[in-house]
């Protein structure tokens, strides 16, 4: 895949780290499923943007060797380790790394958020946040990326006012919007209301469901949670959402926030994935299409 196109409709891929540690472990997890197709975010626990050049070509040769279309590289940008008041230039490094990295392995998009805050008024943390972000949108064109912004840590993460906000007033053509069906549970809002508001301005999605309340979420797989995660699939569906699903089940590993488990017991992952297989067979059906109150118009999804 050319980084001047987009993923085939519906493409499935997931977050390597999610399944293994090892990136000869990941790519094996998204083999077992069959897919064509994977989202970088860390390898042998070392960040994208981290790893040397050596290092790098490393994982060049293995992902062409496995025949894989790289989907989107995970950013450290704005995330909830990089608050408002952190150090600006950590997150323009990141981003000129990432971009070359991008061309190198295929894609466009580089996922970020918007800054949790350190104390500031809210007025001021607004401010920073999109003056950070049109910063780093309008070096994103220069290299000829995307960046998408999830709904996640930050300003803008929970509130679909401040999305279409952020994207308005600091984007352009180079700052799209991440929608992860499963962060609502954590961060206290309702994810497929959020997804019904900002849905235009959508480039890339993660799949992932949770139980619980803010601050005490408990992952679980597709489906099997509070997230409404197969309306959201069929609401993208009935739009003709072009983009790809990406898992990132947080079923076993969360490499981001530390939690990793020994080995490379990739199975939960692989479950998540038969899971969403089975969702979008499920919702992408024309009968499921035309329950009532749903306005989609297009037809069968397959992995």
């Amino acid at each position: 895949m050319r980084a001047d196109q987009p993923p085939a409709p519906n493409l499935l891929a997931g977050i390597g780290d999610e399944a293994a540690t090892a990136l000869t472990d990941q790519i094996t997890a998204v083999k077992r499923l069959g897919w064509s197709a994977i989202e970088l975010r860390t390898v042998d626990g070392i960040a994208l943007a981290d790893l040397d050049a050596q290092q790098f070509s490393s994982v060049l040769r293995a992902v062409r060797a496995a025949n894989l279309d790289v989907v989107c590289l995970a950013s450290r940008i704005g995330n909830w380790s990089r608050a408002i008041t952190s150090p600006f230039a950590d997150d323009m490094h990141e981003l000129d790394v990432l971009a070359q990295r991008c061309h190198q392995l295929g894609t466009r998009l580089i996922r970020i958020m918007s800054y949790p805050n350190d104390g500031l008024p809210h007025s001021e943390w607004r401010d920073r946040a999109l003056a950070r972000v049109t910063r780093l949108a309008e070096r994103a064109a220069e290299h000829g990326v995307t960046l998408v912004h999830e709904n996640c840590a930050g300003w803008a993460g929970s509130n679909a006012d401040r999305m279409l906000e952020l994207v308005h007033e600091a984007g352009g053509a180079s700052l799209r919007l991440l929608f992860d069906t499963g962060n609502g549970v954590e961060y206290g809002y309702d994810t497929h209301d959020v997804l019904r508001r900002i849905l235009p301005h959508v480039a890339h999605v993660h799949i992932k469901d949770a139980i619980g309340e803010p601050g005490d979420a408990a992952y679980v797989l597709p489906g099997e949670g509070q997230c409404r995660v197969a309306e959201s699939l069929r609401l993208l569906i009935a739009s003709g959402y072009p983009g790809a699903l990406s898992i990132e089940p947080h079923l076993l590993n969360r490499p981001h926030e530390g939690i990793q488990a020994a080995g490379s017991d990739a199975e939960p992952f692989v479950q998540a994935g038969r899971r969403l297989e089975t969702l979008l067979n499920e919702v992408g059906t024309p009968a499921a299409l035309d329950e009532p109150d749903r306005s989609a118009t297009t037809g069968h999804v397959t992995s």
